[in-house]
């Protein structure tokens, strides 16, 4: 496909997908199975919340209990979503392909693929609940181990973990912890998250949907501009520590400089460097916790290049300077 013809593809194709409002600006009705339906007390923001309201590219963590509802055009959001039905059967459309998803099964999918639900089964007593969890997208690349589950995630499949993975209680645990407005308890929670994902890359999931982003000669309309955007991310997260140019990142894909960012920035919703320092940001965030490097270490191990660079981004993602957040959360 030359330029031209990429550009105007890219431009009908952006056109027919206008960005809706995620499921992180909805009014959500905050209640749990079996509870009166009553809204909870808001969480208590925590230092990066700024970062995730000046960007549409990642999401805010978050986790829903509500009725299933069928969604009146599709949308995309900056997230690995979770879902979880505790009975009946629910119906998507992810960029055109219809899927259903069974009652008891954590169903895991890359968010910013567009995607519908068009058909709800309630269940033999109408009484069907669904638990959706949020995990920023910037969150899940920067997990470690996952393996075949990022690449699938992000190669646009859809899987389904074990029964025995999660139910109902362990869900409603998490929600709580999640509303309780304490920052150890949703630090807790997002650590089980993890170790979850890194059990399944372990012991395996059921395909849904398999990955279809870098097939060769894909015929579906989000497949051209994705396969550009992911092979660019893999490269990104592969180098994170090293100098990261635009023209290096582009050759990976075979496209000029400009056009690589600014096809970046249509698909993720954020500038290329945005997302890098973001992504160093969360490394950073990590190795801080360890507790073993200086924070000029940590800093250069991120891929910062001069620490006054790193304490400005730091401090203004998180609200805290480097050893402030060390100080607090490893006293």
């Amino acid at each position: 496909m030359r330029r031209g013809e990429q550009s105007d593809y890219l431009n009908e194709y952006f056109r027919f997908l206008q960005i809706v409002t995620g499921p992180m600006n909805e009014q959500p009705q905050h209640f749990l199975p079996g509870k009166p339906r009553e809204k909870a007390t808001a969480p208590v923001p925590r230092p990066d919340r700024r970062f995730y309201a000046q960007t549409q590219a990642f999401g805010r963590f978050g986790i829903r209990w509500f009725d299933p509802q069928i969604m009146p055009e599709e949308h995309f959001h900056g997230h690995i979503e979770l879902n979880w039905l505790t009975t009946g059967s629910m119906d998507y459309v992810i960029d055109g392909r219809p899927l259903r998803i069974p009652p008891g099964r954590l169903v895991l999918f890359w968010a910013g693929i567009p995607h519908q639900t068009t058909a709800i089964d309630y269940g033999a007593n109408h009484d069907s609940r669904q638990c959706n969890v949020y995990l920023p997208l910037d969150s899940f690349l920067h997990m470690p181990n996952l393996g075949q589950l990022t690449e699938t995630m992000m190669g646009g499949g859809v899987v389904m973990l074990p029964p025995e993975t999660i139910g109902a209680d362990t869900l409603t645990r998490w929600y709580q912890d999640y509303r309780s407005g304490d920052a150890e308890r949703t630090d807790i929670l997002k650590e089980e998250i993890a170790l979850m994902l890194r059990r399944a890359a372990v012991t395996g999931w059921d395909i849904l949907m398999e990955p279809w982003i870098e097939s060769l000669g894909s015929t579906t309309r989000a497949a051209s501009p994705l396969r550009y955007v992911v092979a660019m991310i893999r490269h990104i997260l592969e180098n994170l520590s090293e100098p990261l140019r635009a023209e290096d990142v582009a050759k990976v894909v075979g496209l000029h400089p400009n056009y690589a960012l600014n096809l970046f920035t249509e698909v993720m919703r954020v500038p290329m460097h945005k997302f890098v320092v973001r992504m160093r940001l969360i490394r950073a965030r990590s190795l801080l916790f360890e507790g073993s490097l200086s924070i000029e270490n940590v800093a250069f191990e991120s891929g910062f290049s001069a620490l006054s660079q790193f304490y400005v981004q730091f401090r203004n993602a998180y609200g805290l300077t480097p050893r402030q957040m060390r100080a607090h959360y490893l006293r």
